[in-house]
């Protein structure tokens, strides 16, 4: 194919191809031109242009196929516009001449057809520059239709529309003829020809005024005509033909002279009166129409309505919105006309009444829904509900008149019925997609919208009562908080007015549907209310029986209250179980002879009443096992089954009954068998084993006998816009589809679709679908003699029928068997012997032939399903056998098409079937049928069997990829475009393909490569196909391709088209489109919207996209597309696809996403007029006007989106929270203004996230603002983020302040509304989690401002305080919980930051002290603030402590296991109700942890001491101290002691954070976790609760078990080092416990012998450590598991094994040190637990862990600083070495050799460094052999071996050339030389004396360079101090001699000091300094010296003058040096 990639047409390879490759050449070389035409250059192609025309004039002979003659057409014109145009008349003429041929031939037809093409795209292309050529052209091709075929018709019609387009004005000679010609192919007998009219005389209106003057009427009765027997795509081009010149008709204002005289002006009237015409009389026009309706014969044909349906939202979408708003009422009042009895016509018949208000519903559904703004909805509504008011008063006229003469009247109310069907039904799917913003329609008490809904429920239609409840279940699923109220409104008229039959109808409907409702309602409605209506229900079934004039009224509203119950679940509905089932007992007569009885007794009406009563019962069992599945215990199950055996009686009577009573019984008999089967269906068979027979028999009866014709199943509907007009023409005759009055009881049924209708088919249907469904079930659970009974009885009732008839019964018994077989094959059930299948096979194989292609569908399946079940290869083999067969054998359609959708079955459900040769004849076969032309039926039910056969065989399909391939794009490029079901079973087809090929397609061989291009050029067929299936089709192989070969799709292309298609009016191509853009964007974002911009910006073409992607891109055209989409699933995808774009480029295009969002989210803000904001302050009210000036002066032009729906704007708000987070991930310049301005200035083009937060918070407020409160949560939210994220940023121009503080007033502006008393508790629960973000963020420093926020907070706990009585009865108990839970949680939030603010700042403050010139202003003022915060909860603290511990113990009761539930307190906890305790968990587990951290906190600061003097009085509605936890009021002591209640409290929340920690859920929050913890710290900060787990060693174990899985568990070292703490309060409290029992112990026996005290601590006398019962084991466990996580090498099982390397460092992250260094801290504490024995056992494992950890982590760093590792494990040391039971009697001897063993370990280091990598750290080796030299009793390291070591360790170090290691050394030194202990620091000064003083006088030679090197002379210096001080006396004389010259030789003379360096002068100033010191102390020494070296003495004098005079000065800076750098000692002085 590459070869066909050139500009002329390669000849020479053609030429080398077979005829169908030729072909497949053409059109790759076609596409390739018609990319390459528009970018060559003008004079390449002038050069080779005669060539090239005459190479394409030439393929016009060849016969091309339909895409190849577009292709070719399109190619030339092009050709000619781009080069000469002198030959174009020569091409025209050749045309002409094709066209003029006489030939005939079918062969011929194409080159014909491909002329008609090229002159259509000629003229459009060339237009005008043709001149007058085109009368000629037109003339002929006019003729040429004449006799032409519709092939021929259909192109031709394209054809005259592109020459309509090119020409323009033009054309004018032309219009008549061409229109006269048009006119009669748009009643054509093939639909694509009526299409194609449609088109063109589309295109002829643009300039045909006749059109939409004189000829309207014509026009219009024209439309009508074509719209008889017409198919969906007719319907949807001719609506679009007469809407648009409709449109055209009213808003043309034609004035010229020429045509004054017969032009008339046409009124919105005239153009409602002529489609009114259209949909009330059909298309026989006006005058023929009076005949017939005298006779009251014709009706009109329903496509003609539909399609006249569709014509009506054209015309109103032409027109536009605001002409919409304009003219709504005269629109309005004309729709509902429509159906009203001005018409009687219309509504003859049932069917034709449903068909109406069905059109009628969707006009408005389709305008009023989709066009309109939700202000402009709103007045909608109110317009609506003016027309119910006045309708109402119609009917209160028509009910008020008694006399008998007003009989027209009642025919009004009747008639009046369908229009108030239709107003309400809209008014209740306006509101319903208005959601909460329909508040304030509600609210205008003017409209009384509530009113004029509750005033028709008392309509005398049923259809009415039905609608209008309906109408209230929308309102309530809209605005949730008139849920309760409407529903006690209800309740009590019904209770008022039991007698009227018209009020227990309709109020007991409007209670079912509200209740139906609550679960769309997550608020839901109070408990209580379930009881209500228990009673309600009850009373109306008893008093039944009372009054018989409305005893059938109050049987069915009974029942219906009680099923609609049902749906609340089983939390209300078990307090109402044992009622229910009581009154399902007694409905049914509890015994045959009873029974019997009642036949005898009845009559008709007691019948009607008994099987209304009786269904009832049914639906209410129903829907209590469907809604309440959890409450089917077995006894439950027991109680429902003794009626069903009476039930089934009555079953088997009724034909009998309904013989003996006539025809009234008839649908009463009907609803009751359908309910029945409906609850068995769902029962679990065995529980009706016994009645199987008799219930089959009847099920056999209603599938076989049914005296209607109807038809059940229609054929699928495709899914489209129109598919809720759409379905009534697919259905049988006399059924227009469903309706709400044929079964009540799906009112409150939820809705599988949004806020469309529930629409059940009639009794007579369902009960049929009802009778399959179960006759499924049942058929899989009998006897195989039955089955085989009941297949006989089958076939014999469908021999009896003949026609029609039979082919329904055959239809209904073959889904029945397929349904049954479908059970058996998942319950792996088998069907019986040979005799069964036999009969099963009759069945089947009679319907595989019928005429009926349904039915012939229905039974292929079934024969596959038959196959599955049987699973017998050799039975499946004689099936497939059998249709090969009868395929070769047949010649007709109906055997073919039948048989060949059976092979494809048969795959489809055995996966293969097992063997090859059969996989190849069936292909073969299905091969022939699909090229058999003569009947395109065959063609696709082959391609259609193939594609399910390449679907299943999967790679078994390899070997027949390539020839199916090759068929498939011979098909494509074949077929007409007329037949579009061939070309949909095409792209299946090919999409299988693909699918098969899968990742193969990536190859480079040239097999695969060809399989590519095929693959491509198959899509690209699809792609120019007339029928938008097959462009979905074609986008969906793209979409397949890209996903196996990306590199191969041409993206830019691809994204063309998709854009191209994204606003098309087929809503599966609309759904192919987005699926594909989804799939797209997850790897390829950036490009696809830089595509798409671009094609924007480039197109020549007319493509204008109904969005605007050049202003607001790709994304902004998808947010606008999900604006206006109704179709859940498609809104869906595209909210994916947005998400997928953001996350991969919001932070590129920063700007462009925020405005978007900005865009959406402002178009709204107008509408809420902002003026729900009181407006206190006057900035806020400065502020709130600047905010509704933006907002209200929008003018239409900049804004993109207008109006968008709620649904919308909450996506908008979600939107900006994702572009925050995917910016925080982005880098900290987002977060940080200094860095964000700096790099914006360097580079403009960078954008970052705080430079908007202006408009971040502007649209969080906006939002949070709204009327909507799904967006209202979304604004808080999004400001909740916005606080949490930038409360840091601190703002540059006011150092001290952060730049959110600025935004206060909008803050606070954005929360005040969500705190009114009307708002719905989980917006105020949202909302008190911004507070407390706000307060606890420290944004606002100044307390007058924080006020206000605080205060409503202080509101609400107020709210919370006033207890349960006080609860809003709107809705649910458990939001009043919810609402509670989330201020306790606010305010716990608040208290816990200004508890940490605090205790930080007492931290800062004493590091202030220790700075003696700190700032005070500075530090006082933030003292202030955070003690202010203190100050602002302190006042209700009290109040707070109380409601939270109150929490807490609810929290405790709520997690107790399910076994206790007994123990639980009978009316609830503090602030849930018993009833409601699964609803509030949720609640509990959100907010408890907070909880739980801020009352340990305040417990820790009042040191568990104060006990509240008026405990258990507190008030609230019931005392909460925990003392009430499981104990009865009456046994409760009546006064605790502080110390009990102070114990609870522990125990309280010691329990519940153990429960928590000890299994957290996988899910659990990290913030829950660190809370917890962070509570058990603060509780074990205090000494009392210490006392109590240092005391209960168990409890203290178990903890420590728990916090050990807890670390194992959760990798967070957050986590681990807050448990670590826990770990090491934990042991400091077992200290303090050892302690003060020794010290009692000691108090006690002060005067006994010492030796008789008992032994404290862990290991007593023995040593021994008990793992699970002992403090130590378990700690130690923790530390070790800790330690080995970070250091795998101190784990001695590892040390062996090859993975570790010995001696390996490991660089440990900043977390694992932190870790290390926090266990290290545990572990040297450990000893002081234990006894002394104890301490013996657990030393090794410390000291081994200990060392361990400095010999893994000593590594030099850079600048000589210590790691923080080492330092932790040198501190561990010391502190473990000076442990006092290093020198216990008991324990000394065992401690010393340890200790002994322990410092060889660390002198071995040194020897197992030498193969090293990285330098190791000498100093810290060496600092850790100074701590035992120090810290150990003398006889541990005077041993002599040891001591010999160490020093020769210190003799080599000292020798480093290392002058920070040299240095360290001498400061180990100067420690070790001041040792007390002689017999320790003598032989050290022995050997290293010497040397160090040797080192200083070498330095008199060499001075010092460095700061270092200098240092380490001054460290020198110091040590040899400090050894004359240690010297004893009679050395000491001799040791100042030899020091003293050394000094003195570091000083300098005055012109050597000016020279001098840094360094040296430093070291003048040093020695000077210590020489001051010296000669004072050891004077008679120094005298001596000075007097026997004068030299000395002179220098000594000279720096002694040179200094005088700064001395002073120089002392004091020298003080301060020395002094830093203790101060860094301080930090690292182990010693």
């Amino acid at each position: 194919m590459e070869l066909a990639h050139s500009l002329l047409l390669n000849e020479e390879a053609y030429n080398q191809l077979g005829e169908f490759q030729k072909a497949e050449f053409i059109f790759a070389w076609l596409q390739f031109l018609e990319k390459l035409l528009p970018v060559t250059s003008r004079a390449d192609i002038r050069e080779n242009q005669k060539k090239l025309v005459e190479q394409l004039t030439s393929l016009l002979n060849n016969s091309p196929g339909p895409p190849t003659r577009r292709l070719l057409a399109k190619n030339l014109a092009v050709l000619y516009s781009t080069g000469d145009t002198f030959s174009v008349y020569q091409t025209i003429d050749k045309c002409n001449e094709l066209i003029r041929s006489k030939d005939d031939s079918p062969s011929y037809l194409p080159t014909k057809l491909a002329a008609v093409v090229c002159l259509g795209y000629l003229y459009k292309k060339l237009g005008r520059i043709l001149g007058n050529s085109f009368t000629d052209t037109v003339g002929n091709v006019l003729k040429a239709m004449k006799n032409a075929e519709s092939q021929g018709r259909y192109e031709i019609m394209l054809s005259l529309q592109n020459i309509l387009n090119g020409l323009g004005a033009a054309a004018i000679p032309c219009h008549r003829d061409i229109y006269k010609a048009a006119r009669s192919c748009l009643t054509d007998r093939s639909m694509a020809v009526r299409c194609a009219a449609a088109k063109c005389l589309l295109e002829l209106q643009n300039e045909a005024v006749f059109m939409w003057s004189t000829d309207l009427d014509s026009v219009v009765t024209l439309c009508f005509k074509s719209f008889e027997g017409s198919n969906y795509d007719v319907r949807l081009a001719v609506s679009k033909l007469l809407g648009t010149i409709l449109a055209r008709a009213l808003t043309s204002k034609q004035t010229t002279a020429s045509t004054k005289h017969n032009f008339r002006r046409i009124s919105l009237e005239d153009v409602m009166e002529l489609l009114g015409t259209g949909f009330l009389r059909g298309s026989c026009g006006f005058l023929r129409a009076s005949g017939d309706m005298l006779k009251g014969t014709s009706s009109v044909s329903r496509d003609v309505r539909v399609g006249v349906t569709q014509a009506y939202v054209v015309f109103v979408s032409t027109l536009g919105a605001q002409w919409l708003e304009r003219n709504f009422s005269a629109f309005l009042s004309h729709i509902l006309d429509l159906v009203s009895q001005s018409h009687p016509k219309a509504i003859q018949s049932p069917t034709d009444v449903i068909g109406c208000r069905r059109c009628v519903s969707f006009i408005l559904r389709a305008t009023v829904g989709g066009l309109l703004g939700e202000k402009a909805q709103i007045a909608a509504a109110k317009e609506i509900c003016q027309a119910i008011w006045k309708l109402k008063k119609v009917v209160d006229a028509a009910m008020t008149d008694g006399n008998l003469e007003t009989k027209i009247n009642t025919t009004d109310v009747t008639v009046s019925q369908h229009v108030l069907v239709c107003a309400l039904q809209e008014l209740g799917s306006l509101i319903h997609g208005l959601g909460t913003t329909a508040a304030p329609l509600l609210q205008d008490s003017s409209a009384g919208v509530l009113e004029a809904v509750i005033s028709v429920i008392l309509h005398p239609s049923i259809s009415v009562r039905l609608t209008a409840a309906w109408c209230l279940r929308c309102i309530a699923v809209a605005l949730p908080s008139y849920a309760s109220l409407l529903l006690d409104r209800c309740i009590e008229r019904l209770s008022a007015l039991k007698s009227c039959p018209e009020a227990v109808t309709g109020y007991s409907f409007a209670v079912a549907a509200l209740l139906g409702a609550v679960k769309h309602c997550p608020l839901g409605i109070p408990h209580g209310k379930g009881k209500v209506i228990m009673t309600v229900a009850e009373d109306l079934l008893c008093c039944a029986s009372q009054n018989s004039r409305i005893s059938l009224q109050r049987m069915q509203a009974g029942w219906l209250l009680i099923a609609a119950l049902m749906t609340l679940g089983p939390a209300v509905v078990q307090h109402h179980l044992p009622r229910m089932l009581l009154l399902w007992k007694c409905i049914f007569p509890s015994s045959p002879k009873d029974l019997e009885t009642e036949k005898t007794r009845g009559d008709s009406f007691t019948w009607q009443v008994t099987l209304e009563g009786r269904a009832g019962a049914l639906s209410a069992i129903k829907s209590f096992v469907s809604h309440c599945a959890g409450l089917l215990t077995d006894e439950v199950v027991q109680r429902l089954l003794p009626p069903l055996p009476s039930a089934v009686d009555l079953l088997t009577q009724l034909s009998s009954i309904y013989k003996s009573h006539g025809n009234s019984l008839k649908t009463p008999s009907t609803v009751y068998r359908h309910k029945l089967y409906e609850l068995l269906a769902v029962l679990p068979p065995k529980a009706y084993e016994g009645n199987f027979s008799a219930v089959l028999k009847e099920l056999v009866t209603d599938l076989t006998c049914h005296e209607n014709d109807r038809l059940l199943l229609g054929p699928l509907l495709q899914e489209t816009d129109h598919r809720f007009i759409e379905e009534q023409l697919l259905l049988g005759n006399s059924i227009a589809g469903g309706s709400l009055e044929y079964d009540p009881y799906s009112i409150y049924e939820k809705f599988v679709k949004g806020d469309s209708l529930p629409k059940p088919l009639p009794p007579a249907l369902s009960v049929i679908s009802a009778a399959t469904r179960l006759f499924g079930v049942m058929f899989s659970h009998i006897t195989e003699s039955h089955r085989l009974q009941v297949l006989e009885q089958l076939l014999n009732s469908i021999k009896q029928t003949k026609g029609s008839r039979q082919q329904i019964v055959q239809l209904h018994v073959v889904s029945a068997f397929s349904t049954s077989l479908k059970h058996l094959a998942n319950c792996k059930g088998s069907l019986g012997s040979e005799e069964v299948r036999r009969s099963a096979l009759m069945l089947v194989m009679g319907a595989l032939e019928s005429s009926n292609p349904l039915l012939r569908c229905a039974a292929a399946e079934c024969l596959a399903r038959l196959a599955q079940v049987v699973s017998d290869s050799a039975f499946t083999a004689g099936l497939a056998q059998l249709s090969f067969d009868k395929l070769k054998s047949a010649r007709d359609v109906v055997s073919r098409t039948g048989h060949s959708l059976a092979l494809g079955c048969l795959y489809r459900y055995l996966g293969g079937i097992g063997s090859t040769q059969h996989l190849n004849a069936c292909v073969g076969i299905l091969y022939t049928l699909s090229q058999d032309s003569t009947s395109p039926d065959v063609q696709a039910w082959a391609l259609h069997s193939l594609s399910l056969i390449v679907d299943l065989a999967g790679p078994l399909y390899h070997v027949h990829v390539e020839p199916t391939l090759s068929l498939v794009l011979m098909l494509l490029l074949n077929v007409p475009p007329a037949y579009a079901e061939v070309h949909q079973s095409l792209g299946r087809c090919l999409n299988t393909l693909i699918t098969t090929l899968g990742p193969e397609l990536q190859g480079s061989s040239t097999t695969v490569s060809a399989l590519r291009t095929s693959c491509l050029l198959g899509c690209a067929v699809m792609q120019d196909n007339p029928d938008c299936l097959v462009q979905a089709q074609a986008i969906s192989c793209l979409q397949q391709l890209h996903m196996f070969a990306p590199r191969h799709v041409n993206l830019s292309n691809l994204v063309t088209c998709l854009c191209m298609n994204l606003c098309s009016s087929y809503l599966l191509l609309r759904r192919a489109v987005v699926a594909c853009l989804r799939q797209l964007v997850q790897r390829e974002a950036a490009e696809v919207s830089e595509y798409a911009v671009a094609l924007v910006k480039e197109s020549k073409e007319d493509f204008t996209p109904d969005v605007n992607i050049r202003e607001i891109g790709l994304e902004g055209a998808l947010l606008g597309l999900l604006d206006k989409e109704l179709d859940p699933r498609l809104c869906q995808d595209i909210k994916e696809t947005l998400t997928h774009m953001l996350t991969s480029m919001a932070v590129e295009k920063l700007s462009f996403w925020l405005k978007l969002c900005k865009d959406v989210l402002a178009a709204s803000a107008d509408f809420n007029t902002v003026a729900s904001i009181d407006t206190t302050q006057e900035e806020e009210t400065a502020k709130v006007d600047d905010i509704s000036v933006l907002t209200s002066d929008n003018d239409d032009r900049f804004h993109p989106f207008r109006n968008p729906r709620w649904s919308t704007r909450v996506f908008a708000a979600e939107c900006v929270c994702k572009i925050i987070s995917q910016c925080e991930n982005a880098g900290s310049a987002h977060f940080d203004i200094t860095l964000a301005q700096e790099r914006k200035q360097r580079d403009s083009r960078d954008d970052f996230l705080v430079l908007h937060l202006a408009d971040l918070v502007r649209m969080a407020f906006i939002a949070a603002t709204d009327h909507s409160d799904q967006l209202r949560l979304s604004g808080l939210q999004t400001l909740q983020t916005v606080v949490r994220k930038f409360a840091g940023v601190p703002e540059p121009e006011f150092p001290g302040h952060v730049i959110l503080e600025q935004y206060q007033a909008n803050v606070g502006a954005a929360l005040r509304p969500a705190f009114a008393p009307e708002t719905p508790p989980d917006v105020t629960a949202k909302a008190c989690q911004v507070c407390s973000a706000w307060i606890a963020s420290g944004v606002v420093s100044d307390l007058n401002d924080l006020r206000r926020v605080h205060q409503l907070l202080v509101s609400s706990l107020l709210k919370v305080q006033a207890g349960k009585e006080a609860q809003n009865h709107q809705y649910n108990e458990s939001t009043s919980t919810m609402e509670v839970l989330a201020v306790l949680k606010a305010w716990a939030e608040v208290y816990i930051v200004a508890v940490e603010k605090q205790k930080n700042q007492s931290d800062t403050h004493k590091q202030c002290l220790k700075l003696a010139n700190s700032s005070e202003e500075s530090y006082r003022d933030t003292t202030f603030s955070a003690s202010g915060l203190l100050d602002l909860v302190q006042a209700d603290l009290g109040t707070l402590s109380k409601l939270w511990l109150a929490a807490l113990q609810d929290f405790a009761l709520l997690t107790l296991p399910p076994e206790y539930t007994s123990q639980l307190p009978a009316e609830g906890g503090t602030f849930y109700t018993a009833e409601t305790i699964e609803n509030a968990r949720p609640h509990y587990y959100n907010s408890w942890a907070l909880i739980l951290y801020a009352t340990a906190l305040w417990l820790t600061s009042t040191g568990f001491i104060v006990v509240d003097p008026d405990e258990g009085v507190t008030n609230l509605s019931r005392p909460v101290t925990p003392t009430t936890m499981c104990q009865d009021s009456s046994t409760r002591p009546l006064v605790k002691s502080p110390e009990d209640v102070n114990t609870d409290r522990f125990h309280l929340i010691l329990g519940i954070s153990v429960e928590f920690l000890c299994s957290p859920r996988s899910d659990a929050a990290m913030e829950n976790i660190i809370a917890c913890l962070h509570a058990l710290q603060a509780l074990f900060d205090v000494p009392w609760p210490r006392s109590k787990i240092g005391g209960d060693q168990e409890l203290g174990v178990e903890l420590l078990n728990v916090l050990h899985r807890l670390i194992l568990t959760r990798e967070s070292p957050d986590i681990q080092l807050a448990a670590l703490e826990v770990v090491r309060l934990i042991l400091f409290a077992a200290q303090e416990h050892v302690k003060e029992k020794r010290r009692s112990a000691e108090v006690d026996d002060g005067a006994a012998e010492k030796e008789t005290l008992p032994e404290f601590g862990e290991g007593k006398d023995t040593g021994g450590l008990v793992p699970g019962k002992s403090l130590v084991f378990a700690t130690l466990e923790l530390c070790v598991c800790i330690l080995v996580r970070q250091l795998p090498q101190l784990n001695p099982k590892l040390t062996c094994s090859p993975a570790v390397q010995p001696g390996k460092h490991l660089l440990l992250s900043e977390d694992g040190s932190r870790l290390v260094a926090a266990a290290l801290v545990i572990l040297s504490d450990i000893p002081a637990v234990c006894s002394p024995e104890g301490s013996v056992s657990v030393l090794p494992t410390i000291l081994y862990l200990i060392i361990g950890v400095l010999k893994q982590t000593a590594v030099k760093l850079q600048d000589g600083q210590l790691r923080l590792t080492v330092a932790a494990s040198l501190q561990a040391l010391k502190g473990l070495l000076s442990s006092p039971m290093a020198r216990a009697e008991k324990s000394q001897n065992a401690w010393t050799d340890l200790l002994r063993s322990a410092l060889v370990t660390v002198l071995d280091c040194w020897d197992q460094v030498d193969g090293l990598l990285q330098e190791f750290d000498e100093v810290s080796l060496l600092t850790a052999i100074t701590v035992f030299v120090m810290s150990t009793s003398p006889e541990v390291t005077t041993v002599e071996c040891l001591q010999k070591r160490c020093i020769e360790k210190f003799k080599i170090t000292l020798d480093s050339k290392d002058p920070l290691v040299q240095c360290k050394c001498y400061q180990l030194l100067h420690s070790i030389f001041q040792h007390p202990n002689k017999t320790v620091s003598y032989p050290y000064i022995h050997s290293l004396a010497p040397s160090v003083v040797g080192k200083l006088q070498e330095t008199e030679k060499a001075k010092p360079e460095n700061a270092a090197e200098l240092q380490v002379i001054q460290e020198g210096i110091k040590v040899v101090t400090a050894l004359t001080a240690a010297a004893e006396e009679q050395h000491r004389a001799h040791l100042v001699a030899c020091f003293l010259p050394i000094l003195i030789s570091f000083l300098l003379d005055e012109n050597a000091l000016v020279s001098a360096t840094i360094s040296a002068k430093s070291l003048h100033e040093f020695a000077l300094q210590t020489l001051m010191q010296i000669g004072p102390q050891y004077s008679s020494v120094f005298k001596k010296l000075m007097a026997s070296s004068p030299t000395m003495k002179a220098r000594l004098e000279s720096a002694v003058k040179g200094n005088q005079e700064g001395i002073k000065v120089k002392t004091t800076k020298h003080a301060k040096n020395p002094g830093k750098s203790s101060s860094i000692q301080l930090k690292t002085n182990f010693l």
